[in-house]
């Protein structure tokens, strides 16, 4: 069993070894998710969070190489591991090129797809993990005590941090100059598989405004990236 449940899309239009697949990564200690259909994969992967797609590229409606493509094009770096029954040099190419990260193809050996999802979702955990900031951060005229859960703000204001307002921020400044996703923020900081909507991330985001920043309206630290996510700069 693995410490911690990883979320698996499994994407496998041929039933019996989609469902042979899921069994096992299930004993494995991994939680699966099922979608049989390009269209089905999109629309999962739009809403939740995984930390591996499993993907076959024959399947229905929309291919896997296009849906992987879609997936790379929205920024979204999930870790895609690729299934293919096509042996030649050229897909495995381009099922690389487009975005997979690895590639098996049918017929494979079970213990060495597991052992390569393993691998897949530990490369993409040490990924994850930045420079952790301490207790305390400063920048600008700005304060933050992380572990008291409060700040002093630029004009010697004392502000009081909910747990989450100081996850959020804890999160945005160990990812400094890099955008951090909605849904990252969403599965970090809520713990949220499925996503709500995203208002409440966009309010917290104008309290920061409110708190740290000099002028509002033109952001020196917090920025939003359209349909994207959020960056801190310093």
């Amino acid at each position: 069993m693995k410490e911690s449940k990883a979320t698996i899309l499994l994407v496998e239009d041929e039933e019996n070894l989609h469902e042979a697949l899921k069994l096992n990564l299930e004993m494995e200690g991994y939680e699966v998710v099922s979608a049989f259909t390009g269209n089905e994969a999109l629309a999962k992967i739009g809403n939740e969070y995984f930390d591996l797609i499993i993907m076959d590229i024959m399947i229905p409606e929309i291919d896997g190489i296009s849906v992987t493509e879609s997936v790379r094009v929205n920024n979204n770096e999930v870790p895609i591991l690729m299934l293919s029954a096509k042996n030649s040099g050229a897909d495995r190419v381009l099922g690389l090129k487009k975005g997979a990260d690895d590639y098996l193809t049918k017929p494979f050996n079970l213990e060495e797809l597991l052992l390569r999802v393993d691998k897949l979702i530990d490369k993409s955990k040490k990924m994850q993990v930045k420079e952790t900031v301490g207790d305390v951060y400063e920048f600008g005229d700005n304060r933050i005590d992380f572990k008291a859960q409060d700040a002093i703000t630029w004009n010697g204001q004392q502000v009081e941090l909910s747990k989450k307002e100081a996850m959020l921020l804890k999160l945005l400044i160990e990812n400094k100059g890099e955008v951090v996703t909605r849904e990252k923020i969403l599965q970090v900081v809520w713990g949220y598989n499925v996503y709500p909507t995203t208002r409440t991330i966009d309010n917290f985001i104008l309290s920061f405004r409110k708190y740290f920043e000099q002028d509002s309206r033109n952001p020196r630290y917090f920025h939003s990236v359209r349909g994207v996510g959020y960056k801190y700069t310093d």
